[in-house]
């Protein structure tokens, strides 16, 4: 069996909505103006306290300021529920049916806190199609550091395992974790596809399943230690 793990934002829903409309609630809350939409979607990848540093930034103060503790704390406390404005990419579920329908074993590792991750997994009706779901707060590191996704790896199980994503985060993570990255090309990236490390990429979930396939037919039929690098 191989494993995929997607991230999430950006990757299999769309959560841009919901993350600005908590942003301006915090920035109202310290007197800030709110900030656009595409401008809140461009911070989004590295996890809450990144998040807020960028706010802050944007807003004119220090990012390292002593607002940020207490920014975090209350984007944290009102972002848990906050799904009500998240969707699915078209085709997510579709795709992860078929993944799971060919024996695949299914996985998520992202930067967002662990309870908004699966509460908003659970709003979609998607979480229990994973074997693993890992937060930004589950372990002491976030992404691009690889522990986070290669502890999602050891939760499944599986000795083979590529990783989904949208942004030049999730590349850098799989390339430091030495596996294979296949890059989805409508999410939150902010660079040109051509500098990205991916060894595959798509624009829409209906050819998710064709192109791991692809994929995956070129990896080692059985890698030594590990997942070994495609060449990029």
């Amino acid at each position: 069996m191989t494993a995929i793990i997607f991230d999430l934002d950006g990757t299999l829903i769309d959560s841009a909505p919901d993350i600005h409309a908590t942003s301006n609630r915090v920035l109202a809350e310290e007197g800030f103006p709110p900030l656009t939409l595409p401008e809140v979607r461009s911070f989004i990848g590295k996890g809450v306290p990144h998040l807020v540093e960028r706010l802050l930034q944007a807003s004119g103060e220090d990012p390292a300021g002593p607002r940020h503790a207490g920014m975090v704390a209350s984007f944290t406390a009102g972002y848990v529920d906050a799904v009500g404005l998240t969707t699915c990419y078209p085709g997510v579920e579709a795709a992860l049916d078929d993944l799971l329908a060919r024996g695949f074993a299914l996985g998520v590792c992202t930067n967002k806190p662990l309870r908004p991750t699966q509460a908003v997994l659970r709003h979609l009706g998607l979480i229990e199609r994973f074997g693993a779901v890992l937060g930004g707060d589950s372990l002491p590191v976030r992404k691009p550091d690889p522990r986070p996704l290669l502890a999602t790896a050891e939760a499944l199980g599986q000795s083979q395992v590529v990783y989904v994503g949208d942004s030049e985060v999730d590349a850098e993570t799989a390339v430091n974790a030495n596996l294979p990255f296949v890059l989805f090309t409508s999410g939150y990236r902010k660079s040109p596809i051509s500098v990205i490390p991916h060894n595959a990429h798509f624009n829409s979930f209906a050819t998710l399943v064709t192109t791991l396939v692809h994929v995956i037919g070129n990896l080692p039929v059985a890698p030594p230690a590990g997942m070994q690098l495609l060449h990029r």
